[in-house]
């Protein structure tokens, strides 16, 4: 599958990933509901599927290393993500749709530093996915 292809798939399933698991932390810290309703927003997309391909190209230059290294690595570029995403759509829409500026330990609202060790996981979670994606092969259907 090409890298515009995995784009929208990366994208698509980090809106999912993100949405379940804002609900699953709204039940597990008592600030959701029952219905686990889980949040995300238009933005996550494109921010999303951008970072996908930046974590493939993270492991290419990793795939030698152990597993805490590429780990570090993918928390790392995240968290460059989420800081750099954050501060144009600041800078371009006047608001960030995440504000942690009261919550964790941030950088100016838009990157928590806590939630390394959940980019980190994700990040090691995504290589098999990267890898099958590369693998697929679309085709035209036959007319």
């Amino acid at each position: 599958m090409g890298p515009v292809r995995r784009f929208g798939v990366y994208g698509l399933l980090g809106w999912c990933l993100e949405v379940v698991f804002t609900a699953a932390r709204g039940a597990v810290t008592g600030s959701g509901d029952h219905r686990l309703q889980g949040v995300s927003y238009l933005w996550m997309h494109p921010i999303y599927g951008a970072g996908g391909l930046a974590l493939e190209a993270v492991h290419r230059g990793t795939q030698r290393r152990p597993w805490w290294a590429r780990a570090a690595g993918y928390a790392a570029t995240c968290l460059v993500l989420e800081y750099a995403t954050g501060w144009v759509l600041r800078r371009t829409t006047g608001a960030c749709p995440w504000d942690y500026g009261d919550r964790g330990i941030n950088i100016d609202g838009l990157a928590r530093l806590d939630y390394a060790p959940y980019w980190a996981v994700a990040g090691l979670a995504a290589e098999p996915v990267a890898s099958v994606l590369r693998r697929v092969r679309v085709e035209p259907p036959r007319g």
